[in-house]
């Protein structure tokens, strides 16, 4: 018969062996596996056409539905709408149908769907305001501090109290 320290430290142990399979780990990839054919496409096109300031943000750990993003700016709505559609000419080119293009009739912000890839080209302003790189960058999370929230008839009694 186990001594009950020494059962509770094997139930512990059991406990904590069953539950192994339950955890999800990342696993870094060498920069080799990192850089897919058309990832590599893709920055090319973005060369091409004079994008600024391209950013390429792997987020396999993040979502499950696209593995890399590729976010970059272009200088006016049409130079955006170029970028795009250079993106979309060499991705035929090379065989890999996009699945769709949103955002080219406006021109301010373009999303290209390339399965695996998603390619975001916006003017900077709108870039700035939405922040994406801010949202997918998978550096260590942290929590949000917000202020305390104000309810309306509180922030009201202060207005007519002044």
């Amino acid at each position: 018969m186990l001594h009950s320290k020494s059962r509770m430290a094997a139930e512990g142990w059991f406990q904590e062996n069953s539950l192994k399979h339950m955890i999800t780990r990342t696993r870094l990839r060498p920069k080799e596996e990192r850089a897919s054919p058309l990832q590599t496409l893709v920055t090319a096109a973005l060369d091409d056409m004079k994008a600024v300031n391209v950013r390429v943000l792997d987020v396999r750990g993040l979502t499950d539905i696209v593995d890399t993003m590729v976010i970059a700016s272009g200088n006016s709505d049409r130079h955006v709408r170029s970028i795009a559609e250079r993106v979309v000419e060499k991705a035929k080119a090379a065989g890999c149908r996009p699945l769709g293009t949103e955002g080219a009739r406006d021109g301010e912000w373009v999303l290209v769907d390339l399965q695996d890839i998603l390619v975001h080209v916006m003017l900077p302003r709108v870039r700035e305001f939405y922040g994406l790189e801010r949202l997918w960058d998978s550096g260590p999370l942290e929590a949000a501090v917000l202020p305390p929230a104000i309810s309306r008839a509180a922030a009201r009694r202060r207005r007519i109290s002044r």
